[in-house]
């Protein structure tokens, strides 16, 4: 085993034009009321490695131009098809109507971890809440359903980033198995 070399790396590389072609996995993620630039970077970078259909910037959710955000994203907000709406609702509605179950990605009382997913739960939308707070029992209300991360620590919260990179990744790797 070795590591590639960073020219083996950049050969197997989309490039912006052909990224925007590809078929994207049935996962689109909405970011309500995250304090963080370089978290919201942090998650498009991350939604760009997973070839998510897009991102919703709700509430007071920073969103580009930003130079925090760019910093983070590292070129990614040119290939993940984003939007903003600031109103939450609207935007689940939106989801909804587009014909896709929307997951609150939160510690609630019906525990359905977020590695059962099954083909009926696609497409699918994730919301993803504040660092501090977390998703507004409103939005949890407005959501079909929620899927949760385990926790066994004292600490029961992940970074937002943190928590979308394994919940987004997670749901495309289900769906790469259904679809075998």
């Amino acid at each position: 085993m070795r590591k590639l070399l960073y020219e083996e790396i950049l050969a197997e590389r989309h490039t912006v034009d052909t990224v925007k072609e590809t078929l994207r996995h049935p996962v689109h993620v909405i970011l309500h009321n995250i304090r963080s630039s370089y978290n919201v970077g942090s998650i498009f970078r991350t939604s760009d490695s997973a070839l998510v259909s897009g991102m919703t910037l709700c509430g007071f959710t920073p969103h580009p131009p930003s130079k925090e955000i760019s910093k983070t994203a590292l070129g990614s907000l040119e290939t993940v098809p984003w939007t903003y709406e600031k109103d939450i609702l609207k935007a689940i509605q939106h989801e909804k109507d587009s014909g896709r179950k929307v997951f609150a990605v939160e510690l609630t009382d019906k525990k359905k971890l977020y590695t059962d997913l099954v083909l009926a739960d696609y497409p699918l939308t994730l919301v993803l809440g504040n660092e501090i707070s977390g998703i507004d029992d409103a939005v949890i209300d407005a959501c079909d359903d929620s899927l949760e991360i385990p926790m066994f620590g004292l600490k029961h919260s992940l970074n937002v980033s943190v928590a979308a990179g394994i919940v987004i990744f997670e749901s495309v790797r289900i769906w790469n198995e259904i679809q075998k």
